[in-house]
């Protein structure tokens, strides 16, 4: 019997745009290891004004990462040129056509518009910045990576903190705001005798809050997360289609009585 590989999935073609005055060159290896994780990065820039001495650090990773460096001088000094040409490169870029995506670099707010234009056009927009970016900007992705969990740190653990004085939320089980988000998307995401299944909780949770990550929490995978908090009855199923299990998941009875 004749045996024919699977057909491979084009991967998403990729524009990472970074913005140097505000994102650290310590992160750029973990960075892109995190954007393979969502496509081929077909186009690597980085803008800033080359001539000032605060760049120093992006200069000695960019040859061997493969990153083109764009010039822009600071022509006044309460303006920040180098966001409007990253800008006006991002919709160059995007009127060409030749992209799935985009990968914007920047804690600044300044980049909310340029996101939800990119989506208006039907592509995916990738956001990495710090914790301290505005909300606005966040919202205004697909998806928001904080670089705070980017940061060379040691190995992350299944249940221990990535970073302790790093970590985005310190502790899942008290952050209320979330623990709603997530029993909500359960809600909204189980048949009648209340299962949900964890990959469409967590689509759900993405769409509504496009910062979450489970690593902000110090743990690598989402059923790790889940698990973690005791909140949940966890069902695995054989798939019918393909070979692997999914998980189910839904709330645990005595806390259902609790809130009753």
């Amino acid at each position: 019997m004749e045996y024919t590989l699977p057909p491979i999935e084009r991967q998403k073609k990729l524009a990472v745009l970074i913005d140097a005055d505000n994102a650290q060159a310590s992160i750029i290896k973990n960075l892109l290891d995190e954007v393979a994780k969502y496509g081929v990065a077909s186009v690597k820039r980085i803008y800033g004004n080359w001539t000032t001495p605060h760049l120093q650090g992006w200069k000695d990773v960019l040859l061997s990462n493969s990153i083109i460096p764009i010039q822009q001088f600071n022509y006044t000094t309460k303006k920040n040129a180098t966001d409007s040409a990253m800008i006006i490169d991002a919709m160059d870029l995007l009127h060409a056509g030749n992209l799935d995506g985009f990968c914007l670099v920047s804690s600044d707010s300044d980049f909310t518009r340029l996101a939800s234009r990119i989506r208006e056009a039907g592509l995916i927009v990738y956001g990495f910045g710090e914790e301290k970016t505005p909300m606005a900007f966040v919202d205004a992705c697909d998806k928001f990576i904080y670089t705070e969990i980017l940061r060379p740190t040691e190995s992350v653990g299944t249940a221990a903190p990535v970073n302790k004085e790093v970590s985005v939320f310190k502790d899942v089980k008290n952050d209320q705001k979330f623990l709603k988000l997530l029993k909500n998307s359960v809600e909204d995401s189980s048949d009648e005798q209340g299962w949900a299944e964890l990959g469409l909780v967590g689509q759900n949770i993405q769409k509504k809050s496009p910062e979450f990550d489970s690593r902000n929490y110090g743990f690598k995978k989402f059923f790790d997360l889940i698990r973690s908090l005791n909140l949940f009855e966890i069902d695995e199923r054989q798939s019918k289609d393909q070979a692997g299990k999914i998980i189910y998941i839904r709330e645990r009875l005595k806390q259902k009585r609790k809130q009753g």
